[in-house]
């Protein structure tokens, strides 16, 4: 058991209320954010009822780090820090910290005050292929293994 990197890619208008609330429900309320999920069957149907708006990867313990330390925020919105996410989980470094997260033994609810969402910026170069196709028809949608080449292009 892991965790996917989670990202919304397509925009909030016209979306049915029930996928509307499902990518609620995953700390998706808009475009660009992205967030961190268990690898669990329940999570997998929600992935897959709103596989139109979002990709999504295996999270990689690097990746994790990457993004905590450069998009996550603290309530209030200040920018994470080490200290506090050694202090907030009791573990001794951001490594071991983003190796559980990647491993699904820590969720980022479990981090008190530390909120489930890194908002991002638009791809660096924009998206290759269409946003409105899944990853099999040539597009940009869906699962895909190389999830980190977007992410650190929207760092």
């Amino acid at each position: 058991m892991g965790a996917f990197i989670v990202v919304r890619i397509r925009g909030c208008v016209d979306v049915r209320k029930e996928i509307n609330y499902t990518l609620r429900l995953l700390h998706l309320p808009r475009k660009f954010h992205a967030t961190l999920i268990p690898d669990n069957d329940s999570y997998r149907g929600m992935l897959f009822k709103v596989k139109d708006y979002i990709t999504w990867g295996p999270a990689t313990p690097e990746l994790i780090k990457e993004l905590l330390l450069r998009r996550g925020r603290i309530v209030g919105n200040k920018p994470v820090t080490e200290e506090f996410l050694t202090e907030a989980t009791g573990m001794k470094s951001v490594d071991e910290i983003s190796k559980a997260l990647a491993e699904g033994k820590l969720r980022l609810k479990d981090i008190k005050g530390l909120k489930p969402v890194f908002r991002l910026h638009p791809p660096r170069g924009g998206f290759k292929k269409s946003t409105k196709k899944s990853i099999g028809q040539g597009g940009e949608l869906g699962f895909r293994e190389d999830i980190s080449s977007l992410i650190r292009r929207m760092l």
